[in-house]
């Protein structure tokens, strides 16, 4: 067993500062000197961008559906072999979703930290914070901080309001040099941001005159009783090509560990500037903003030639919402720009000012289940015949559909690739 301090740092609903918090956090630690792991709960790629930021070190997700306890248990217990301090992200309200946020800290004994924004809130503050830590009393609740915070006599007021054995972790005053911007999908991506690292000492320096500047306690991290976690080298030696650029850049570090775990060779390539495709077995193509670059992306006729070749070679493709975007005959962006694409998806999609499907959905394939989710403001219009449709977690959410052509396999769904390797082996086995 590893012990490590660690929190997870929740709220009552999203769009309290949970991610301004958990980033000024990982940057306030690391800038004394610790060692910092930052997860985050949930299917997200742009908050992860900004905590990885933040801390130095690679974010992975904390997925009890997409990724199983165990996986997790795993996860968590190789973080605190080095790590100084482990964070935790939660996603949405600490008890929204099955499985949620409370469910994460439930079962690895962390401590919750809640986050809430006191914009136009008085004594209600003391209210929002007894629910949250009392709701599930088998939590470790370590306290509330108060976010968005108008004033001194402001901070008071919400001080108050907390019944006695409710621990005051501070107030953060608002700033607007600390906000990071957004756009459609959520965060802007990390690297967009030209003065992110000062906002984040900015948020460091705010959090450092707060209870929060100390350790929170250490919790015991005890490795999952697997027989073995070798995984068997199914991809060993095959090159696998991964587009990773500001149009392509949606993917779980753990896919990318999994696949060089599993003996791969990874090499990344920029649809965007690259003028060669790397030699490789087969494509990666993760989601992304490609249409935010659709000009770049239609003038760049070489890299779209290339990956029409590497597929007539028959070749293995794993596309992934933006990823498949790419790979469709024209796409359109929100303002009616339409420009062409790969070409090997014979169709179109075109961007929608509202949220098209969102949601954890799993689909079947030869080797087993496959999980993962999906997020996207695209309406596809395509004449290839779908392979099978997705299975969401939930009866009202819509299926999505799956296509494979030759050795291309495309979706709007990110999947994650260890909720089941035998069947992302399969994928990209040439």
């Amino acid at each position: 067993m590893k012990h490590s301090p660690a929190l997870l740092v929740s709220a009552p609903a999203s769009g309290q500062g949970k991610t301004t918090i958990t980033a000024a956090l990982a940057r306030l630690h690391r800038n004394q000197g610790r060692r910092v792991h930052v997860f985050k709960t949930g299917p997200d790629f742009l908050d992860p961008m900004i905590l990885q930021q933040a801390s130095g070190n690679p974010v992975y997700q904390l997925d009890l559906w997409m990724g199983g306890q165990v996986h997790c248990q795993q996860l968590l217990y190789q973080a605190a072999e080095t790590a100084d301090l482990i964070l935790i992200e939660g996603v949405m309200g600490l008890f929204d979703g099955e499985p949620s946020s409370a469910d994460v800290a439930a079962i690895f004994g962390i401590p919750v930290l809640a986050v809430i924004d006191a914009t136009a809130m008085a004594q209600t503050f003391g209210a929002v914070a007894h629910g949250l830590a009392t709701y599930r009393p088998e939590l470790r609740f370590m306290g509330v901080l108060a976010n968005q915070v108008a004033s001194a006599s402001h901070a008071d007021m919400l001080q108050e309001s907390l019944l006695p054995d409710m621990p005051w972790m501070g107030a953060i005053f608002r700033d607007k040099n600390c906000q990071i911007p957004s756009r459609h999908l959520g965060l802007i991506q990390a690297d967009e941001i030209n003065d992110i690292d000062q906002r984040l000492n900015r948020l460091a320096e705010h959090l450092s005159k707060t209870a929060l500047n100390t350790l929170p306690p250490p919790v015991t991290f005890t490795a999952p009783n697997v027989a073995s976690s070798t995984l068997p080298q199914t991809l060993k030696n095959v090159r696998i090509a991964v587009a990773a650029d500001s149009a392509f850049s949606f993917v779980y570090h753990a896919n990318l560990s999994l696949l060089q775990a599993m003996g791969a060779k990874l090499v990344t390539f920029s649809p965007l500037n690259d003028t060669a495709l790397p030699d490789a077995d087969s494509l990666y193509l993760p989601g992304g903003y490609p249409e935010l670059h659709l000009k770049k992306l239609a003038a760049n006729h070489i890299m779209r030639e290339a990956i029409r070749d590497h597929h007539a070679a028959k070749k293995p493709i794993v596309a992934e919402c933006g990823g498949m975007l790419y790979l469709l005959t024209t796409l359109t962006d929100s303002s009616g720009q339409q420009a062409a694409m790969v070409d090997i998806l014979p169709g179109q999609a075109v961007m929608q000012n509202r949220l098209v499907n969102l949601g954890l959905h799993s689909a079947s394939f030869p080797e087993g289940e496959f999980r993962g989710h999906t997020f996207h403001h695209s309406q596809l219009e395509i004449t290839l015949e779908t392979f099978s449709l997705t299975q969401p977690t939930r009866k009202s959410l819509r299926p999505e559909p799956l296509f494979q052509k030759d050795k291309l396999t495309a979706s709007y769904i990110h999947w994650y690739f260890p909720s089941n390797p035998a069947v992302a082996a399969a994928l990209f086995q040439p």
